[in-house]
């Protein structure tokens, strides 16, 4: 075991603050990464105030984790001291159920090991994240990263980069879709970034004609209006596939609306109550309402790579960690573009 600085909720109400916590020590198996920079999620507010329910305290939050590798276990063979590494959303899973063996450990059907707010496969250690100095990984959950890549910009990929990479890959995006991303935040601009970069002919959806600008110098051609009722006449019909990145309430109808004929449309965002679906807004078409998580290991890997041939990183804003709790009430107010880094050097 080891001592680690880290920055930790105490309880739904707590303002983060600095709490030493203990990491296990490397064992065979084990990489050991040294945190340089990680993202703050969306996620780690609902988390961190209990907005889901079944928060654990204390929680060191943080999923999206970027360093170097400071130490390797005597049986890890991808990995050795100084090189760039990565750790995402999970941190191990049972790896012998139907889901772990088709790469989807995020399905995992004994529950994959998050990595924080969630215990080992144990289920007795508590998981804690990024927010800290550094963390010990099972090098089957290490992600390898590429140096061409800005190693800030890159963290927060391990989260809203795999999240909008997998329902693009699963269902097929290739040069000359039409791809419409419904909403421009931090998932949503990496969405419009990895469309365009597979070829897809991308639309901007957005209530805000503010975000119409920067939705272009992403890699969009295209932008609707949502807050114009024309719009939905006007793109009726329209699209193949549809990346929903929003969590407030609305209307999933009106944008099955705008699906071809089997055309689909993804869920990402989390609304905090169910949504109404009429059953003729699927059936005449035979389109498609889904939902999809993150991604698996593998194909978290295959996105990072992706990345790095292409050049995408996310766009960010690097703060010291003793801002995390001013971020997280910009992020509430939608004060960023797109995604807030914490400096981990700052501990």
């Amino acid at each position: 075991m080891s001592t680690t600085k880290a920055y930790a909720a105490a309880s739904p109400a707590a303002a983060l603050a600095p709490l030493q916590i203990e990491r296990r020590a490397v064992g065979p198996h084990d990489v050991q990464i040294e945190i340089a920079y990680c993202g703050i999620c969306h996620s780690d507010i609902h988390q961190v105030r209990d907005e889901w329910g079944g928060s654990k305290y204390p929680m060191v939050p943080g999923h999206e984790i970027v360093g170097r590798v400071t130490a390797v276990g005597a049986h890890v063979k991808g990995f050795k001291a100084g090189d760039l590494a990565g750790v995402g959303c999970m941190v191990d899973s049972c790896r012998a159920c139907p889901s772990c063996q088709r790469n989807l450990e995020q399905f995992c059907e004994k529950g994959a090991a998050f990595t924080y707010n969630g215990t080992e496969m144990d289920r007795t250690t508590l998981t804690y994240g990024g927010y800290s100095d550094r963390v010990v990984v099972d090098e089957a959950f290490t992600l390898r990263i590429s140096p061409k890549l800005d190693l800030a910009a890159t963290a927060p990929l391990l989260c809203a980069g795999i999240t909008t990479y997998s329902p693009l890959r699963h269902w097929k995006t290739k040069k000359g879709d039409k791809v419409g991303v419904v909403g421009l935040g931090g998932l949503g601009h990496m969405a419009v970034k990895l469309a365009a970069a597979m070829g897809a002919e991308v639309t901007m959806l957005s209530t805000s004609k503010s975000k119409e600008a920067d939705a272009r110098r992403l890699g969009a051609q295209h932008f609707g209006l949502t807050s114009d009722e024309a719009t939905f006449k006007q793109l009726a019909g329209r699209f193949d596939l549809l990346i929903d990145t929003i969590s407030a309430p609305h209307d999933y109808n009106k944008y099955l609306g705008l699906l071809r004929v089997e055309g689909v449309m993804v869920l990402l965002g989390v609304p905090p109550e169910p949504t109404p679906v009429a059953a003729t807004s699927l059936i005449f078409g035979r389109r498609t309402l889904t939902g999809s998580l993150i991604g698996g290991i593998q194909e978290t890997q295959e996105m990072l790579d992706f990345c790095a041939e292409h050049g995408i990183v996310s766009d960010i804003e690097i703060i010291p960690v003793q801002q995390v709790n001013q971020a997280y009430e910009r992020m509430m107010k939608n004060d960023v573009r797109y995604r807030f880094v914490l400096d981990m050097k700052t501990l």
